[in-house]
């Protein structure tokens, strides 16, 4: 049973979970708004809200937790200065997920995650 377990394992292994968590993020840094599955978007969404959250704190140890999260310099550099300043008045919530179609091939249902 899988009560209370606290993430999904998106039938990955950890390694491979923790690379596309942090390739997905990156890329919702990058262009703000990417289209995924629901499942990936929904485990995507806390990873990324714990990033922005450390990056609003703005100070060279927070810059070093985000870079090695994401091993990304462009991605970094855009969270620390554009991205976390403006959520700093904001109590978390700073993702959207908005489903949008049901995939061709495999009937999973996909959807935007997009920063607020």
């Amino acid at each position: 049973m899988r009560h209370r377990h606290g993430y999904r394992k998106l039938g990955r292994t950890s390694s491979h979970r923790a690379a596309l968590l942090k390739n997905l993020s990156i890329s919702l840094i990058e262009h703000g708004k990417i289209e995924t599955t629901v499942e990936k978007a929904k485990e995507l969404r806390s990873y990324v809200e714990k990033l922005i959250t450390v990056a609003g704190k703005n100070d060279s140890n927070a810059h070093k937790a985000v870079f090695a999260a994401l091993q990304s310099k462009e991605a970094t550099k855009k969270l620390v200065n554009e991205i976390a300043p403006k959520y700093v008045e904001r109590a978390g919530g700073y993702t959207r997920i908005i489903r949008t179609r049901i995939r061709r091939g495999d009937a999973t249902t996909m959807a935007f995650i997009e920063l607020v």
